[in-house]
């Protein structure tokens, strides 16, 4: 098995345009399936039938693993059979018929637009202030997932033209504008700041976001920042940074954006995913409603 996650590592990441920790997740449930298979005596996963994987799947209920945790070993297991198709492997993929379990729908977590506000006043005048000023103001006005924000580089922002461009998670590339407060933001960051985290190194770290070694941030210091802010702000909800893409995409449907426009904005492959925050918006609308008419 491990004789091929080399070829299949490099397949996640230049084919599949994926980030490092979903191709290792990819890589963990993979071995945990070998394993399954192993001790099954059933012998390498390219000689595994449907029986097999959805044996494995019923193993990984009867452990009481949820819905989610199923479905995301379920899709490394087909993505690596599509890999072994395409390099004449095998010429039948076994997971290809499984169904999915299905998934109960969480309630969207999201700020409203006074909770944002106060959120990105937080940040002060210091270098730090002003770079995680441009994090939050980025982060709000383009809806970007964590890992592409972290992957972001200088040249992928336009100040002039106003737009960053997105190479997502599926490889599709895409253009999200700035607002005019996140362009101010980024701008005071870029040219006055930025510098400053490089700490005197020559300039040959691309990340637009640095940390205090002047790297790329990470995902783990991102997540810290919102938690200090939004702690300092008073604001009990738990936010993280799929917080604040959630607010992006509310708040875009309750100003009457158009869901295709907001899927390419989110870079979702398929609508359905967008699709979940029309519920969001359909609750507000009952609400104003339960509480606007008199025969409500």
């Amino acid at each position: 098995m491990d004789s091929y996650f080399p070829q299949f590592t490099n397949y996640l990441k230049d084919k599949k345009k994926m980030a490092a920790n979903s191709i290792t997740a990819y890589l963990r449930d993979l071995r945990e399936y070998a394993a399954f298979l192993d001790e099954k005596q059933t012998g390498a996963p390219t000689d595994a039938t449907e029986a097999d994987v959805a044996a494995y799947l019923l193993k990984l209920k009867q452990e009481n693993r949820t819905a989610a945790t199923v479905n995301r070993k379920l899709a490394s297991i087909r993505a690596f059979y599509k890999f072994t198709n395409k390099l004449g492997i095998m010429s039948t993929n076994p997971a290809t018929e499984i169904k999915t379990p299905k998934i109960a729908r969480k309630e969207i977590e999201y700020l409203t637009i006074a909770e944002v506000e106060k959120l990105l006043a937080q940040p002060g005048d210091t270098v730090k202030g002003l770079r995680d000023t441009a994090i939050l103001e980025a982060l709000y006005a383009t809806g970007l997932r964590v890992s592409e924000l972290i992957e972001t580089n200088v040249d992928d922002v336009n100040l002039r033209m106003g737009f960053i461009t997105c190479n997502g998670e599926h490889g599709k590339a895409r253009i999200i504008p700035l607002g005019r407060p996140a362009r101010a933001a980024l701008e005071v960051y870029i040219y006055e700041d930025r510098g400053k985290l490089l700490r005197g190194k020559k300039d040959e770290e691309k990340a637009l976001f640095l940390n205090y070694y002047g790297e790329r941030i990470t995902r783990q210091a991102l997540w810290k920042i919102l938690k200090g802010y939004a702690a300092q702000a008073g604001i009990e909800k738990k936010i993280t940074p799929q917080t604040l893409r959630n607010s992006f995409a509310v708040h875009m449907i309750q100003n009457g954006a158009d869901l295709k426009s907001l899927q390419e904005l989110l870079g979702h492959e398929d609508l359905a995913a967008t699709q979940i925050y029309l519920s969001v918006s359909k609750n507000r609308i009952k609400d104003v409603y339960d509480r606007a008419h008199p025969r409500a």
